[in-house]
């Protein structure tokens, strides 16, 4: 009875491919993004800006692009890392070389240059799939590492590939609050996230799915594999790229290579596997998962290791933080292998029902 879409009549083709065609999801939306942009500004500390708001805007957009490839189109890529640090060190070159170059352009144009690595590392995915597809993309990983670290005109002749910036605007407005830095996030990915949910609900998002259901059957009924992988890996690569100029612009603001480590692409894959595959949803539900957990680790595991006569070191810590991501990632496997998303969409079917059985 709460969520129920009877009586809502479309009357134009407009209505009727709107992104949230639920009137009950405008209103949900609606209220989500005014809480973003205007009431979490008045209630978060500076502290909550810079350790828990600002990485997970970040780590939501990279875990958006991640789920276009992994999800949508089913072609697994353990070297998100490297295409973050690909549109990171793009972005910083275009931002250090070219005199006056505004922030948003740099970072898009980092996106482009991810583009171009994601597209020559997913040229693997025509021939081979599966593990072997994966061992494909963990080899931009460790070219990442080597390239940032050896070639020095990429790091404007920094010897260990250490680069920073400083001085960020936009329009004449500086980025230097973490308020600013909030909002500059925020909005990149709002606009990216609605970009990506218009898109993967078209043709192109639909040749993707087909793709990773069948790619045989695919193919027989005239969709091409690839132009459907490369699209993927295209679009999932720009994206991911400009979360890793964000990520070394807006947080970071001085990072090296070991940044955008092998860590980094498991931990964008655990997030999409907690959060749902296939699900623009999911990728939000991941990285507040992946985000908020350590932190809550981090207060809880101490105080209960305290109150069973125990000393729990750091490095303990950090382990048992490992054995409790991995252990939820099985479980998430096991019993829910769509993730976070799924029980969301659960929540929806059994409000339409609600308050008669089922």
């Amino acid at each position: 009875m709460l969520y129920r879409e009877n009586g809502q009549f479309k009357t134009s083709y407009r209505s009727d491919l709107q992104i949230f065609p639920i009137l009950q999801d405008r209103f949900a939306i609606a209220l989500l993004l005014a809480a973003a942009y205007l009431v979490v500004p008045l209630l978060a500390s500076d502290y909550l800006f810079r350790a828990i708001l600002i990485p997970f805007l970040i780590m939501a957009l990279a875990a958006l692009g991640v789920n276009i490839l992994v999800g949508y189109c089913g072609q697994i890529s353990l070297g998100s890392g490297a295409f973050m640090a690909a549109g990171a060190y793009g972005a910083y070159n275009f931002f250090a070389r070219i005199p006056d170059m505004p922030l948003v352009p740099a970072i898009l144009l980092g996106g482009l240059c991810a583009t171009a690595f994601g597209i020559l590392f997913g040229l693997p995915s025509l021939r081979v799939k599966g593990l072997y597809l994966a061992v494909a993309t963990l080899a931009a990983q460790f070219f990442a590492d080597w390239a940032f670290l050896r070639v020095k005109w990429l790091v404007n002749d920094s010897p260990s590939g250490s680069v920073g910036v400083s001085a960020l605007s936009v329009l004449g407005l500086p980025i230097d609050s973490a308020l600013s830095k909030y909002w500059f996030c925020l909005v990149m990915l709002t606009v990216i996230a609605l970009l990506a949910k218009n898109l993967v609900r078209g043709a192109i998002g639909r040749e993707w799915m087909a793709i990773r259901d069948m790619d045989v059957a695919a193919a027989v009924i005239g969709i091409r594999p690839m132009y459907a992988k490369l699209s993927a890996f295209a679009v999932s690569s720009f994206i991911v790229g400009v979360a890793g100029a964000l990520w070394a612009f807006v947080y970071l603001g001085t990072w090296e290579p070991a940044a955008f480590s092998v860590d980094l692409s498991f931990r964008l894959l655990f997030m999409v596997i907690i959060g749902g595959l296939g699900s623009i949803m999911g990728g939000f539900f991941g990285a507040a998962f992946i985000v908020v957990l350590p932190i809550a680790l981090n207060q809880f595991l101490p105080t209960l290791a305290g109150a069973v006569g125990l000393n729990i070191s750091t490095a303990g810590l950090s382990h048992a933080e490992l054995m409790i991501f991995g252990a939820l990632i099985i479980w998430f496997l096991i019993v829910e292998p769509h993730g976070l998303a799924r029980l969301w969409s659960t929540g929806k079917q059994k409000l339409r029902l609600w308050p008669f059985p089922h």
